[in-house]
């Protein structure tokens, strides 16, 4: 089995590309599985407390991450030649070593910063708290086995991330090639 985290920073694009994927293959969001590990909590009112306390973040994070990991772990037992986990926090919460490859999903920080603002109704201050909460992603790139740039049209990233599959295939055919010597 191939694992491959699917990162990148806040608002890159994640969604669209794990979207893209779910057409072939199995993708997983770990946001999803801590929302169900949280429950009922306004993450609205969680987010602006934690953003604004770092310790509060530290605590949360601390409480949050060792659950995610083990259902990611559940998640592996499957028998797939590959499975896609979105991770956000990939590096923040030091998950990179369970995964065989990394796929990031680069986008402008001006970009970035528009789509949180449009998509979670945030003013700029919120924004940009949750932008900078994180390493940039330029720290992150060189960590990553592909990169995707996520500027343009959804035609664009259709197009990249079919490229991205072409290549990804050609992998997963060696690899098995090299499983049956």
């Amino acid at each position: 089995m191939l694992k491959i985290a699917i990162t990148g920073n806040i608002a890159s694009g994640k969604s669209q590309v794990e979207n893209i994927l779910a057409n072939q293959f199995s993708v997983y969001d770990a946001d999803k599985i801590a929302h169900k590990i949280l429950g009922d909590v306004d993450r609205r009112k969680l987010g602006a407390e934690v953003f604004a306390d770092p310790e509060k973040k530290k605590k949360l994070e601390e409480y949050i991450h060792p659950k995610v990991k083990d259902e990611i772990l559940k998640i592996f037992q499957q028998d797939k030649d590959v499975i896609f986990v979105s991770v956000p926090l990939l590096f923040e919460a030091h998950f990179e070593t369970m995964f065989d490859k990394i796929l990031f999903i680069a986008s402008d920080e001006k970009l970035r910063l528009a789509r949180l603002m449009k998509r979670n109704n945030f003013t700029e201050e919120e924004a940009l708290l949750r932008i900078h909460a994180q390493i940039p992603q330029e720290e992150k790139i060189p960590k990553s086995d592909w990169v995707i740039e996520n500027n343009g049209s959804i035609e664009d990233l259709n197009t990249q991330v079919s490229i991205f599959i072409r290549e990804l295939m050609s992998l997963v055919e060696l690899k098995n090639t090299d499983n049956e010597k």
